[in-house]
């Protein structure tokens, strides 16, 4: 009797990228196991899919599971809300990662992540990035979206590319929102939605800001991509922002019909740049052709 295949292991937090990168594993010919994080996954995203819901603590339980569904690869996707240490309630087996784990379990969320992926190895386990699987969903360069950004909102992805590197050299965030050159928001611990909620009073009379979000200096790309759905885009409309700017092939777009449909229909830029290249002076960056959906010349 022969061992059963590998399975490609999905630890799965919210949002609807788990169960695209499941779909792109499955079409490949690969057999599938998520774990959903219990209050970060959607039990009706990961329902299609073999799949049990294990607290995050629970650290026994997921590597059992995962073994026991003989996976190898991992994926870590989706939505996570980092718990405190007082309410993760970790297992034997959590204790003795966390300690493994060491002083990053303080550290930023990049920090974070590189040395679970490295305790994961450390377990038989290899990860890849969700993008490795799903390379369908990384944004490309160019505009994507009817509107594009004029010279004003061009200075402002510049100064937001600016700020999001220094965030992202301090592990802090992979965003922010510039208005006029002024900084209304960056992201931290809450996320982009919650960072985006709170910029709606804070704008300023004239053309709204823009929301920049980049791959963090030195960033393990296995985890923790920058993410834009169809939330993100409602979110930015509610705030009043004109547009969003994102790392191009660096980024994940969830759902990216329905994300491009949603920047339409609110009249919002969404912009695919090389931070490294990008110049304000023409309002477009400087490599990559704009690509509309009507496949028009922008």
């Amino acid at each position: 009797m022969t061992d059963a295949p590998p399975a490609l292991g999905i630890l799965a937090g919210g949002g609807t990228l788990p169960a695209q990168v499941a779909a792109a594993a499955q079409a490949a010919g690969r057999a599938v196991f998520l774990v959903g994080l219990a209050g970060h996954a959607d039990p009706a995203v990961l329902a299609p899919y073999p799949h049990d819901i294990i607290r995050m603590g629970a650290a026994g339980r997921i590597l059992a599971a995962l073994r026991a569904h003989h996976c190898r690869d991992l994926v870590l996707i989706g939505a996570v809300r980092r718990p405190s240490l007082a309410t993760l309630r970790p297992d034997a087996e959590g204790a003795r990662l966390l300690v493994r784990v060491g002083r990053a379990a303080f550290a930023g969320d990049d920090g974070l992540l590189a040395a679970v992926i490295r305790v994961l190895g450390e377990e038989g386990f290899h990860v890849r990035g969700a993008h490795e699987i799903l390379a369908a969903a990384l944004a490309p360069a160019g505009l994507l979206s009817r509107a594009g950004p004029d010279a004003a909102a061009a200075a402002d992805i510049a100064r937001g590319i600016a700020v999001a590197r220094a965030l992202g050299a301090a592990d802090v965030g992979q965003g922010c929102v510039v208005q006029e050159g002024l900084v209304l928001a960056v992201e931290a611990v809450e996320g982009t939605d919650a960072m985006l909620a709170r910029c709606g009073p804070l704008a300023r009379p004239g053309p709204g800001g823009v929301l920049v979000k980049l791959v963090k200096p030195g960033q393990d790309r296995r985890a923790d991509l920058p993410t834009i759905g169809p939330a993100t885009v409602r979110a930015a409309a509610a705030a009043g922002l004109r547009g969003i700017a994102f790392e191009a092939g660096g980024t994940l777009l969830a759902d990216r019909a329905a994300t491009l449909a949603a920047a339409d229909e609110a009249g919002l830029f969404l912009l695919g740049l090389d931070p490294a290249t990008f110049r304000p002076e023409s309002g477009r960056p400087d490599s990559g052709t704009p690509d509309s959906p009507q496949g028009e010349t922008a």
